[in-house]
């Protein structure tokens, strides 16, 4: 069954898996940190983003599917992902940036790899920030041009297909029944953003990539469900396509959302950062995408200046948050 889109967010329901097989994906605003030396926490939520289905624009012209979902971004924006299970049911997901896994940085396939585990488990990992480069540390997700070299799919398959895929698989139905009564018993309690009250397709000219942009403290959980646990025959997937916000209005007759703030901007505010990392869980190791070059690298080596408002600063200390 294909996920649906309401309320700005992807809900991947199971009903014919179990009726608390359900997924909920948002995508979040947030600060980008600075692409220096420096790694920072994780920046909070600023708000979601306005997802709206591809449905609502002429799509066949660009060589989507009614079924995509629009992201609208600012060039060099970044944003993050949340995955929540109102149940705290199991899911196994996969993601795709452009046609690269975002854990390994290999070509995505269509298949779960359960050997080199291309993926990650919710609820285990709540949220995705960037792409994977070591066991501590992601590299921002930051929108930028198709067929510019910025992203991390141009620069590790040579092209990038214009698309963020989520895959989405759910734990077996007998698998759950059986850990259901305990964990009613004992309800698992995970540190929330929330609980601390912190609110190849042709690419068109309207399209966006995901580039690397700064070093943020983040680990991605080892998975930890045996592969037989998953039932591989109910995945479900869900296609985004970042539109840039400065043509959002002439695509689908609506304004875009207000501009990312600048650091001295959210500096003024005192928002809290925070820091998700597990080192009984880290995914230990580097990965393909520890060698890629950050979209400032980039830049630098054109003589270009593609990140606006990329001045360093001391970075306040975050909140540990975890499982």
């Amino acid at each position: 069954m294909s996920p649906t889109l309401a309320d700005h967010q992807l809900d991947f329901a199971f009903p014919d898996v179990h009726a608390d097989a359900r997924l909920l994906v948002t995508v979040h605003r947030t600060l980008r940190v600075p692409d220096d030396d420096t790694t920072y926490g994780l920046p909070p939520g600023l708000g979601l983003f306005h997802l709206t289905g591809a449905d609502s624009v002429r799509h066949d012209a660009l060589g989507w599917s009614a079924t995509d979902a629009l992201l609208p971004m600012w060039q060099a924006e970044a944003a993050w992902f949340r995955f929540s299970s109102p149940s705290g049911y199991p899911f196994l997901v996969r993601m795709s940036m452009g046609g690269v896994n975002a854990v390994t940085g290999e070509d995505f396939a269509d298949e779960v790899d359960f050997e080199t585990e291309d993926y990650f488990e919710v609820p285990e990992q709540p949220w995705l920030d960037g792409f994977r480069v070591d066991d501590k540390t992601v590299r921002q997700f930051v929108a930028m041009p198709l067929g510019s070299g910025y992203t991390a799919a141009e620069q590790l398959a040579g092209a990038d297909d214009g698309a963020v895929r989520i895959q989405v698989t759910p734990l077996r139905a007998s698998k759950w029944r059986k850990r259901v009564a305990t964990r009613r018993a004992a309800p698992q309690q995970l540190t929330s953003f929330d609980a601390l009250g912190i609110v190849p397709a042709p690419a068109s000219a309207w399209s966006m990539g995901m580039g690397a942009g700064g070093s943020i403290t983040q680990s991605i959980a080892t998975p930890i469900e045996p592969q037989k646990n998953w039932n591989t025959d109910a995945t479900s997937a869900a296609t985004l396509r970042i539109v840039n916000s400065a043509d959002w209005q002439a695509l689908t007759g609506t304004d875009p959302h207000h501009r990312p703030p600048t650091i001295t901007e959210y500096q003024q505010h005192g928002y809290p950062w925070f820091e998700w990392y597990d080192d009984s869980l880290a995914r230990r190791g580097e990965s393909k995408l520890s060698g890629l070059k950050t979209v400032r690298e980039i830049g630098e080596e054109r003589g270009e200046h593609p990140l606006p408002d990329n001045a360093s600063f001391d970075p306040p200390k975050p909140h540990v948050v975890g499982p």
